[in-house]
């Protein structure tokens, strides 16, 4: 590990709005915060949306100042990233933000039931040779469940075709209802977002995106708590470019 990723794990220890239960940690130290998130951190009563994958965080921080009346928590595995967007926001004074560096696979030992009202889901790896570790597979749906109100909104925006249509296939298949949604959201944008402050957020790479010509895809949803999820069984073709510094994670032509 570089000297330079050494010294931001370092700061994070001591930045009030960063908790850090990776796997090492959460099955030797309780998360007594779960459950009272808006009592013991954000000290109001207002909803919390999570964003998954936060990456460095600019998301997490962008929809906390557009939204100060709601707290954002933005969850990601990678300390190192998500510095830059602790450290902006503890800066800007920001006491709607927090981070959580943590495993997504374990992400429900750390909110209680109805806890949360919404989840972002920015540019997940599409995951194309494992369907169990997308972040919009029936296995993460379950998880979600377990804290998310019923019907909380589910927001997925990401250049990814497989992914895209991986998750509108399991939305369709299990009947979630769908608020919004389209494969080019900055040239075919729902009527509903025109003119709305969301279109003024974009990451790093989703800029590294545009700028190469990708389309922004953007797919909205409900998740109610009951019924049981299945997974769509289609074949789906994969993603043919490489995204910004990721690798095309599998060789066949296709995958369900």
């Amino acid at each position: 590990m570089g000297k330079g990723k050494l010294a931001k794990f370092a700061e994070m220890k001591a930045m009030s709005n960063v908790f850090e239960y990776p796997f090492s940690v959460i099955d030797n130290v309780p998360f007594d915060m779960k459950g009272h998130w808006r009592e013991q951190y954000f000290h109001n009563d207002n909803p919390i949306v999570l964003e998954l994958g936060c990456g460095k965080g600019e998301y997490t921080v962008g929809l906390g100042k557009l939204f100060p009346d709601v707290n954002f928590i933005g969850v990601d595995i990678k300390g190192a990233r998500m510095w830059t967007g602790a450290k902006l926001a503890l800066e800007d004074g920001m006491t709607n933000v927090a981070f959580l560096r943590t495993s997504i696979e374990i992400i429900d030992r750390f909110f209680a039931e109805d806890e949360v009202q919404e989840i972002w889901l920015t540019f997940s790896d599409p995951q194309m040779k494992n369907p169990r570790k997308r972040l919009t597979s029936t296995y993460f749906m379950e998880r979600y469940r377990r804290f998310l109100v019923d019907g909380g909104l589910v927001h997925l925006k990401t250049d990814s075709n497989f992914l895209f249509t991986y998750t509108r296939l399991m939305v369709e298949k299990n009947q979630l209802p769908v608020d919004m949604c389209t494969e080019d959201l900055y040239h075919a944008t729902p009527a509903a977002l025109v003119g709305t402050p969301l279109l003024t957020i974009q990451t790093y790479y989703e800029k590294m995106w545009m700028e190469r010509g990708l389309n922004i895809r953007y797919l909205r949803f409900h998740l109610p708590k009951q019924g049981t999820l299945v997974e769509p069984e289609v074949e789906i073709p994969l993603d043919e470019y490489r995204s910004y510094h990721r690798s095309k994670r599998s060789s066949k032509e296709t995958a369900r």
